[in-house]
């Protein structure tokens, strides 16, 4: 028996989009050693695949992304996270390409993870369910690639985790992934990093409607934890020149200070509405799952620790993209990323981007960042003959 195409996937409060469902005969084996059966993976497309199935582009979100990349999120009815790039006539051109888009396992908007159903007990997983690692993540979402019937990948691209993703991508399947747009991401996650990501589970974890993580079973839901998890986070994404540029000092009343421990200036008003707007459209224990797997990211170490041994022999053709004020994922890491591949002797280029607006400028407007997404995307599409 084949996977089961679900067109739509529905739950109790949104539309989730489409889905594929996987039965007992196609488990996912995880890193752990712990196998999925039967599981799901929910996924939205956008544009055509053409008759020769050869324009797909994968794109893979970042951490508190989600399946809706162009197209309005179902609970939040806030524009696809990456419209400024895909669509018709946008770097990433659904006119011409066929765009496909899944939630990771351990995800909350209807993969298989630790808010949904457990078959086996007919209630939510919880931490019953399984740690799960990106290339995890990425072995799940070559499994949708073949029940799509696509053989080959036209280009994988994300920015962040989803850069994480696309790495594996080129190390796991090399014949699979004609070309790769890696952005703002790295090939092992920091120790800064790893330290951010722990102050925020521990956040979740002090909250005492968390339960444990069985907190769907007794009616609540960690906001506050996970607020503060968001609100910590956040901060990794802006630069300091951005903040400055944005509020400074600027108090959030006209009237001064209040001697007191509400939000007295802007950043911090900011903060707030950050975190009590992401607890409405995100799981706490999927926070938890996602930003795990993220610490575990260490490309190299699978290749006895030498990332150039990742790619050897890849054919895979690269574009690495960072921003100068990224301090999360600085240049730097980019640039060792981009080392490698010239080491394994692999078609790379890169681009710096300089902006003030940190990590998240993947998800802004970045003229120079369309047009290298652009203008990569025509060339590698002209050599496969994509019209």
């Amino acid at each position: 028996m084949g996977p089961k195409f679900l067109r739509p996937l529905t739950a109790p409060d949104a539309e989730k989009g489409q889905a594929v469902q996987f039965g007992l005969d196609n488990p996912l084996t995880l890193d752990s050693g712990r196998t999925l059966a039967p599981w799901t993976l929910a996924y939205m497309t956008y544009g055509a695949l053409n008759a020769a199935r050869s324009n797909a582009v994968l794109v893979c979100h970042a951490l508190t992304g989600d399946q809706f990349v162009a197209s309005a999120h179902p609970v939040t009815g806030k524009p696809g996270w990456w419209e400024t790039m895909v669509g018709p006539g946008k770097p990433i051109d659904t006119s011409r390409f066929f765009v496909i888009c899944a939630n990771v396992v351990g995800g909350c908007m209807g993969s298989s993870g630790p808010a949904e159903i457990d078959p086996a007990t007919g209630e939510p997983y919880g931490l019953s369910f399984p740690l799960v690692t990106v290339r995890d993540m990425v072995r799940a979402q070559a499994m949708l690639r073949d029940a799509l019937g696509i053989e080959k990948l036209l280009c994988v691209t994300g920015g962040s985790m989803g850069g994480m993703q696309v790495l594996q991508w080129a190390a796991s399947y090399p014949d699979r992934v004609i070309s790769a747009i890696p952005i703002a991401c790295a090939a092992r996650h920091s120790a800064q990093n790893i330290a951010f990501h722990e102050v925020g589970r521990q956040a979740i974890m002090a909250d005492p409607d968390w339960h444990g993580g069985a907190y769907q079973l007794q009616g609540t839901q960690p906001s506050k934890g996970l607020a503060v998890a968001r609100m910590a986070a956040h901060i990794t994404y802006l630069s300091e020149a951005a903040l400055q540029r944005k509020f400074g000092r600027n108090l959030q009343s006209r009237n001064g200070i209040s001697f007191a421990f509400a939000p007295d200036f802007q950043v911090e008003s900011y903060l707030h509405h950050q975190g009590m707007t992401f607890v409405d459209r995100f799981d706490a224990n999927s926070y938890l799952y996602i930003t795990r797997a993220m610490d575990y990211f260490d490309l190299a170490a699978d290749y006895g620790g030498v990332l150039a041994e990742a790619f050897r022999g890849c054919k895979t053709r690269f574009c690495l993209i960072s921003f100068t004020s990224d301090w999360l994922f600085p240049t730097v890491e980019n640039k060792r990323v981009a080392h490698a591949l010239n080491a394994a002797a692999a078609t790379v280029s890169f681009v710096e981007i300089d902006t003030d607006r940190g990590h998240d400028a993947f998800l802004l407007d970045e003229p120079e960042m369309f047009a290298t997404v652009r203008g990569f995307l025509n060339v590698v599409a002209a050599t496969q003959g994509v019209a």
